[in-house]
């Protein structure tokens, strides 16, 4: 059915419901199972030193969160790769699935307001849209 799985974690409680749901699939199916997780980088920085700070920032952040994933899996039995990817979530992401190819992205729902949804719209919500693999959205 699925031969390679990437599930998208944050860290958030939707990141986290997603990584469990995902690790279960893989488990099942005895797939390739794939993490990404985004270090969002300035859009417009002011210098490379700015880049360099927070990408420095952003690898401790999340390595707890990738450290806990892969003892997760291990405990179901499955293995994990891991990617930490710079820059804009829903473009990183896609852009990883386009270049390795995986047939399954499993993503978290994160709920905010309305108005919220309206004006920035919601990053499942253009990842559902974008990636050209089928999505597993966990609530």
């Amino acid at each position: 059915m699925y031969d390679k799985i990437l599930v998208a974690n944050d860290g958030s409680a939707g990141g986290q419901k997603a990584l469990t749901a995902a690790i279960e699939l893989a488990r099942r199916l005895s797939t390739e199972l794939h993490m990404a997780t985004v270090e969002e980088l300035p859009r417009i920085p002011a210098s490379i030193d700015e880049v360099a700070e927070e990408k420095t920032e952003a690898n401790h952040r999340f390595a707890p969160v990738i450290e806990a994933a892969k003892v997760e899996a291990q405990r179901a039995g499955v293995t994990l790769e891991t990617h930490l990817l710079p820059g804009h979530v829903v473009e990183a992401i896609v852009r990883l699935i386009n270049e390795r190819g995986f047939d399954l992205l499993v993503a978290g729902f994160m709920g905010h307001s309305q108005l919220y949804e309206r004006i920035i719209g919601g990053t499942t919500d253009r990842l559902v849209r974008l990636v050209p693999c089928s999505v597993l959205v966990v609530k």
